[in-house]
């Protein structure tokens, strides 16, 4: 390359990638509305348009007969050479290989536009032509042809990359310009013309999206004269990096005393590079997590230069800027200095840089500096044993807390991968301090990563993970909550799928709820009021269960009040999850250990599983030949469907290796701790008989409660069958994936009652009233305890 007289030799390769900028995708996104919009209101809304355009046309037509007829022949022979325009701007300009795309999109928008069911040929539903055109000339067909628009605008959208900005500029005027002439020249707009102008933009921009877009010439010689003005004279360049998702990165030598500069180019198409990635980030994330997005290139790329400034002042930047500078044709240049030192990957052993690293951390913390993407490829250390930071495209001047402790955990994952966890932890805290790695290990998570640390680090996942069990061993902590980042998190998108689900589900319900108001004035309340008296049973036999298989370690009544808030967890989650993770939570919070508190829970749902089969077998022998129980028996099919289910479980379990290390390692070692407990929960009289009754009271609590309905409503059945019907309904019911079983509860007890001979007009109000006295009531009373539960720190 010759450039001001001197050759600079050049190593590597300059040629640009094929590349789809976020521009050509929303440009199809536009076209394609546009498309929909055309036809939407040439379909239904068209005479509606034609009474808006003649009204406006009434107000611009300035023009009698003959200047209108002058005006409309001389667009016509602008509209007929625009296309040889185009074609000579390429050829002018050597873009040979785009003629080309040239044609084919230009073949492309008039064979779409001359489809029919017939056949190829001109489209049979065009509108009358305006009387004062009565005689078409040869160049008003062009103006009326939707074809040739069509043409134009995907010959136009193909060719607009290559051609100058003023002369692209000037031919979609001209091509635009014929919506506002008709109406000047007081004619309505014609509709076919507005269809073939949007299709030949679509075809034209699906063209730039399939094929790319490559990028302009790089403009080498401007950089080297720009690095001249700066005081540096280039004798060489050689490319490091092709241009791609990244910059064009080079190597270049000179005569000054750094001998060597590290030279970045970005080009037009970084411009838009992931703009869609961070636009996705700044909605999904909460706005501490983010920095302000940049407005263009130009500004990120000043950005990091400034941030480079300001950690040089600090003596923690690796490198320092030398110019910062726009380029001929959109491109920018952005030159520093080589890293200095070494990078802390090449020496694993060195615990004094990886102490040095922590402390250049502390420098950055103590300023309000946010790094960004503490990747290891971007740590160096100095030959006076200090560390160095490079990157900061992701810095951040007056960053947030949250931006402060994500540089901890990034730096944690960073290390974990290059000395290991037990070093990178230790050096973390003895720096630091236990509290701070601590706060900033509950983003030790994978959604927290960057994207960078994900790319350098080859088993990151296993690394964040390594960090965070380290981090917990160190601190003697049994578990690190998860730091919430995200705006919408994964049980916000669940809960709302079974939202919707619960509606689908309930909606006949709601439906009956007028009805049920109604005979709610008939009903006798005193037997309401029992019903809910009753209910109170469960709570106080599951605290006093649970206190007995937590071995009294937590109190007994702040139980009852973690069992009222537990109905509002359980309800709002399947299968009621959420309240055995809130009373795991709570044992916890107790004083209990993680592993102790999850085999209490266990043992206690293992004793209430006993105790609900023992009582169903009691009451229905109780209830003797007076209660058909085949209802509630499933038929051979059923049967035979749910054995052969059962068998593929089994098998998908013994033949996947995850499933089978998830069972071994996760499931087996609790359910034997479990039948452990039970074994020396035999050798314990009273504990075992607190557990037995307060489980039996969950249970006849809830069939009371039931009867105590049926008895408000007028009654027509014994307390034997309400009691078979709550468990064995209930227990078919607990299988449904709605929160509470709302809808599948309310059914299965219905059914079941009907089944017993109860009328329709007694079960409907007595199961609603039930499931208000049981389900609803406590809900609202279980979300005020749990948020003061909460406050309280005691959940």
């Amino acid at each position: 390359m010759r450039v001001d007289g001197r050759e600079i030799p050049v190593t590597g390769s300059l040629l640009q990638p094929l590349t789809r900028r976020t521009s050509d995708i929303l440009r199809v996104v536009f076209a394609s509305a546009g498309v929909a919009v055309v036809i939407a209101g040439s379909l239904i809304t068209r005479p509606e348009w034609l009474a808006l355009e003649r009204s406006v046309s009434n107000i611009v037509g300035f023009l009698n007969s003959d200047q209108s007829n002058l005006v409309y022949l001389l667009y016509g022979i602008v509209i007929l050479i625009l296309p040889f325009a185009i074609l000579v701007e390429l050829v002018w300009g050597g873009h040979w290989k785009l003629l080309a795309g040239y044609a084919t999109a230009g073949l492309v928008a008039g064979i779409l536009l001359s489809i029919t069911p017939s056949g190829l040929s001109a489209p049979q539903w065009h509108l009358q032509v305006p009387e004062n055109l009565a005689d078409k000339t040869f160049l008003q067909q062009f103006l009326d042809d939707p074809r040739w628009i069509a043409m134009l605008a995907a010959v136009l959208t193909v060719s607009s990359p290559w051609l100058p900005v003023r002369a692209r500029r000037w031919l979609w005027v001209l091509l635009l310009a014929f919506a506002p002439m008709h109406l000047v020249v007081s004619t309505v707009v014609p509709a076919r013309a507005m269809f073939g102008l949007v299709v030949g933009w679509l075809v034209g921009a699906v063209i730039v999206l399939l094929v790319g877009t490559p990028a302009l010439e790089v403009p080498l010689d401007a950089a080297v004269r720009q690095l001249a003005r700066r005081g540096y004279t280039v004798n060489r360049l050689t490319v490091v990096r092709p241009a791609g998702p990244g910059a064009l990165m080079l190597s270049a030598t000179v005569a000054e005393r750094e001998r060597a500069l590290v030279v970045e180019l970005y080009g037009k198409n970084q411009r838009t590079q992931s703009a869609v990635r961070q636009l996705w980030r700044w909605l999904t994330f909460r706005s501490s997590e983010t920095a302000p997005l940049h407005g263009s290139m130009h500004r990120a790329v000043e950005h990091r230069a400034l941030m480079a400034i300001a950690l040089g002042d600090l003596g923690v930047a690796a490198y320092r800027p030398v110019t910062v500078t726009g380029l001929p044709r959109g491109w920018m240049l952005y030159a520093h200095t080589l890293p200095t030192g070494r990078s802390i990957e090449q020496d694993p052993t060195d615990t004094a840089a990886l102490d040095a690293v922590w402390q250049a951390l502390t420098v950055l913390r103590e300023r309000g500096i946010a790094h960004g993407e503490l990747r290891p490829t971007e740590i160096r250390v100095c030959a006076d044993g200090k560390a160095a930071f490079g990157g900061f495209t992701s810095a951040e001047l007056c960053a947030s807390d949250a931006q402060l402790q994500s540089d901890i955990a990034q730096l944690l994952v960073s290390m974990t991968a290059v000395f290991g966890r037990e070093a990178a932890v230790r050096s973390a805290i003895e720096v630091l301090g236990e509290e701070t790695v601590l706060t900033a290990s509950r983003r030790l998570t994978r959604f927290a990563m960057p994207r960078g640390i994900r790319a350098s680090i080859p088993d990151w996942k296993s690394a964040v993970g390594a960090a965070r069990d380290e981090v917990r061993t160190q601190t003697g902590q049994d578990r690190i909550e998860a730091e919430q980042i995200t705006r919408f998190s994964r049980k916000s998108f669940i809960q709302l799928v079974l939202l919707i689900a619960l509606v689908y589900v309930a909606y006949p319900f709601i439906s009956a709820v007028p009805t049920f108001f109604t005979q709610l004035r008939e009903a006798n309340w005193w037997w309401a009021l029992a019903g809910l008296a009753l209910s109170t049973l469960t709570y106080l036999g599951t605290a006093a269960a649970l206190w007995a298989c937590a071995s009294g370690v937590v109190k007994y009544w702040p139980l009852v009040l973690m069992q009222i808030a537990n109905t509002f967890a359980a309800t709002t989650t399947p299968a009621r999850v959420g309240g055995l993770a809130l009373s795991v939570r709570f044992l916890q919070k107790g004083g209990v250990g993680a592993v102790r508190a999850t085999a209490a829970v266990a043992l206690q749902q293992g004793v209430q599983v006993c105790t609900h089969l023992g009582l169903l077998v009691l009451f229905s022998v109780a209830a003797g030949t007076s209660a058909d129980l085949s209802h509630f028996v499933p038929s051979p099919t059923v049967l035979y469907l749910i054995a052969g289910v059962g068998v593929g479980i089994i098998g998908t379990f013994m033949f996947v290796p995850k499933l089978r290390r998830w069972l071994n390692n996760s499931v087996i070692p609790q359910v034997q701790e479990v039948i452990g407990e039970l074994a020396v929960l035999a050798r314990d009289p009273k504990r075992c008989a607190v557990i037995v009754l307060g489980c039996a009271a969950l249970t006849l609590g809830q069939a009371l409660a039931l009867w105590a309905s049926v008895q408000a409503f007028g009654g027509g059945t014994t307390f034997v069958t309400v009691t078979i019907v709550t468990m064995i309904g209930g227990t078919l019911a607990s299988a449904a994936p709605t929160p509470g079983g709302v809808g599948a509860v309310e059914a299965a007890l219905i059914g079941g009652l009907a089944a017993f001979g109860l009328p329709a007009e007694v079960a409907v109000p007595s199961v609603l009233l039930y499931r208000v006295l049981t389900c609803w009531i406590p809900v609202f009373c279980g979300w005020q305890v749990m948020r003061w539960m909460t406050e309280k720190n005691m959940i």
